[in-house]
């Protein structure tokens, strides 16, 4: 069950009394719906009202056809509750998620224990969850050995229902996100300047799954394919107010993708062109952040019908069809700075020509295979060929807050996590409009 869409003014029923940390260490999966529903936000004394509207959305499926003016907490948790989903779910534990057992990639049921809150951990209570390419490759051991069994999922948001005692930024009731990483030594140099994503320290970075995590006792780190996270506050990061929970759950790890090599290479600039190659899940989001920079975007793609999305929908000011060899020689030169998006095998020289003298083309699409690299064609106007990943926290916050700023999300499709083995199949097909988000408070109930 999702929530309703919060409405703006009309009448509302006020919580009596508000329902703050116990009520929702108590009931956090019913506290996170009615706190999404709220267009109140989260007051000092806990949750007070949710309007009237979105709560008839929420309790219409057991029969109740009108709303009180004020109701305690407990009596809507009980409206709001729900059965286990899968009740038949391998192992024991008080999470519930999806796991891949072996090789096959197939994702069934699956529970697991999460640690205590520490005094530095933040609670989240899993709204929606996109499925990253990443993922595909992970859940089939593609991308070294794989630690099974493993839960997916890295961009995750939800509302924070639980926090430790020594947490400052963050509030029972809080929109909230999780990317790619939850720890990292925070010691070197690199977590020294923000770049927790290349972290140096013995336990290097520690990803959201599939990475051993020091906070667990070497513990398999497992992702947002699960009703709820513990994760320690500095990697917790704000969601934007006015940017719906969905749709802004591959900003984690689609949007940082992009936006830090367009900011780290400095093609944020008004003017800067830039060039993006694939229209893919990193793509759109390429073309959407490099227009908000003010930047002449030109996408590159083997797929002459995507030229009417590309310009007309997501606004890019120019589409070449890099198998139209006069299109491309008569393109040559015309680029600043090139976003690679292509996961698998190409050849670089095709887009290395079309970079200006001093041109970048960075890589963010990882290609199981090696591509080659032409010394001619990078060294005749001095180009660069660099790679990224994703962005520190602060950045990644920073991203955040600039989507909120011009209102930029992921095009998605949300499923059932049930879906999830098909959508895997759809998106190894490139099969996908771009990204596909798990609803997860919706169709995995522990």
């Amino acid at each position: 069950m999702s929530p309703a869409a919060p409405s703006n003014g009309g009448p509302a029923v006020r919580l009596q009394p508000a329902a703050g940390q116990a009520e929702a260490k108590q009931h956090p999966r019913e506290f996170a719906l009615l706190a999404q529903a709220s267009d109140k936000g989260i007051a000092d004394g806990g949750l007070t009202s949710v309007p009237k509207q979105a709560l008839q959305g929420l309790v219409k499926q057991d029969g109740v056809e009108e709303l009180p003016g004020e109701l305690p907490f407990d009596k809507l948790a009980v409206s709001l509750r729900r059965g286990c989903t899968h009740a038949q779910a391998a192992g024991s534990g008080d999470c519930l998620g999806f796991a891949a057992h072996d090789a096959s990639g197939k994702l069934t049921p699956f529970r697991f224990e999460r640690r205590e809150l520490q005094p530095g951990d933040v609670r989240l209570q899993v709204a929606y969850c996109g499925i990253c390419h990443s993922d595909l490759h992970k859940v089939r051991s593609e991308w070294g050995p794989t630690n099974y069994p493993v839960v997916p999922g890295h961009e995750i948001v939800g509302i924070v229902t639980e926090v430790g005692s020594a947490v400052e930024g963050f509030r029972p009731g809080d929109r909230a996100a999780v990317g790619c990483m939850v720890g990292s030594c925070g010691r070197c140099a690199e977590c020294g300047r923000g770049l927790e994503q290349y972290c140096a320290g013995d336990c290097g970075v520690v990803w959201t799954y599939d990475s051993k995590d020091p906070a667990e006792g070497e513990a398999i780190t497992r992702g947002g394919y699960s009703t709820h996270l513990v994760v320690n506050e500095k990697f917790v990061l704000h969601l934007p107010a006015n940017l719906p929970m969905d749709a802004a759950a591959p900003l984690l790890c689609a949007g940082i993708t992009t936006y830090s090599p367009l900011r780290h290479f400095g093609l944020d600039k008004p003017g800067t062109r830039v060039g993006v190659v694939g229209l893919g899940g990193l793509g759109h989001m390429a073309v959407k952040l490099a227009k908000a920079f003010g930047c002449e975007v030109t996408v590159i793609s083997t797929s002459p019908g995507k030229k009417e999305e590309a310009c007309s929908r997501l606004g890019a000011d120019h589409f070449l069809v890099s198998k139209d060899e006069a299109a491309m020689a008569a393109a040559a030169g015309t680029l600043d700075g090139i976003i690679d998006t292509v996961s698998a095998p190409h050849e670089l020289a095709t887009y290395l020509n079309l970079l200006d003298t001093d041109g970048r083309l960075v890589m963010v699409g990882l290609s199981p295979e090696a591509l080659p690299l032409p010394p001619f064609a990078v060294a005749a106007r001095r180009r660069v060929v660099a790679g990224s990943s994703v962005g520190g926290i602060k950045e990644t916050q920073e991203m955040l807050d600039f989507c909120g700023e011009h209102s930029i999300t992921c095009d998605i499709e949300k499923i059932s996590v049930d879906y999830v083995n098909t959508a895997m199949e759809r998106l190894e097909r490139g099969d996908v409009f771009y990204r596909f988000v798990i609803d997860v408070q919706g169709s995995l109930v522990a």
